[in-house]
């Protein structure tokens, strides 16, 4: 079964590929969706994002990387995928990521929404926390890729 597992990934950090990591044992393909996010002003070009992400997940065969700007159960429908992939971090991120489960499945009945809880020690981690550590010069080596440590201290 293929799935996708959408998001910002403004930028991409560790918490991200625990969860692709995972669901790339799951599932038969997974898909990497970076779609725009309007309520969030971005730090890399969404191109960017993807080209980071391919070379980060280039171990999982399994994983693919493509963006989208619309609704993602139109990207799903059009690529034929029945199944989106949510990380969750606290009861905060259920109560928001169960809205747009629920929204998805009334436009589209046949398309299920799978939850996977972070590990432990990435609950705490965001892409916003991360570029903020990193805006104010803290360490984010274990936070994020070395390819995204690099290219976000570029922009600092």
């Amino acid at each position: 079964m293929k799935a996708i597992y959408p998001g910002s990934f403004d930028p991409i950090t560790n918490g991200h590929l625990d969860i692709i990591g995972r669901a790339s044992k799951i599932f038969d393909e997974v898909i990497v969706v970076v779609l725009p996010n309007s309520s969030k002003k971005t730090l890399f070009s969404l191109e960017e994002r993807v080209e980071l992400i391919e070379e980060v997940t280039k171990k999982y065969s399994n994983v693919n990387v493509d963006s989208y700007s619309g609704l993602l159960i139109d990207y799903a429908k059009k690529n034929n995928v029945k199944c989106i992939i949510k990380g969750l971090r606290a009861v905060s991120d259920f109560e928001y990521e169960l809205q747009m489960a629920l929204m998805n499945k009334k436009l589209n009945d046949d398309i299920e929404t799978v939850f996977l809880m972070t590990s432990s020690e990435n609950s705490f981690l965001s892409s916003s926390i991360v570029k903020e550590v990193a805006k104010y010069g803290g360490c984010i080596n274990d936070l994020v890729p070395e390819r995204v440590r690099v290219e976000l201290l570029k922009r600092q």
